[in-house]
């Protein structure tokens, strides 16, 4: 696999991601506290598949480093936020493991990404 495809693959499951995760919160029983944490989850994990975007069009190594560094945190957070709603019960763990096993995998590939970037 080229790179250019990587990137767009990664684009992909990114983006599918998101996708995945408003339609998990939009099928749950809403409480204050799956609100709460619905929120935060879609906020993070549409900021995973963004800036992964904006990074892939950086301008500069410093930029894309930067962006990366965001993509990180955010699919960190993400994966903390879904470990709530099954840690919580709120989610069956049929539903809910695949898109943390998503999650992790993308986490470790930015991760790698970021630190290749910042070695360069």
């Amino acid at each position: 696999m080229s790179k250019t495809e990587f990137v767009e693959l990664l684009k992909k499951r990114t983006k599918q991601l998101a996708l995945d995760v408003i339609l998990l919160y939009d099928n749950i029983k809403k409480t204050d506290s799956t609100r709460v944490i619905g929120r935060q989850l879609i906020r993070s994990v549409t900021s995973v598949a963004a800036n992964y975007r904006a990074a892939c069009i950086a301008r500069s190594q410093r930029e894309f480093f930067s962006k990366m560094s965001i993509v990180v945190e955010e699919a960190d957070e993400t994966l903390f936020w879904l470990e709530m709603l099954k840690d919580a019960g709120f989610v069956s763990n049929e539903k809910i493991e695949p898109l943390m096993d998503e999650a992790l995998q993308i986490l470790k590939i930015v991760s790698k990404a970021r630190k290749s970037a910042g070695n360069n």
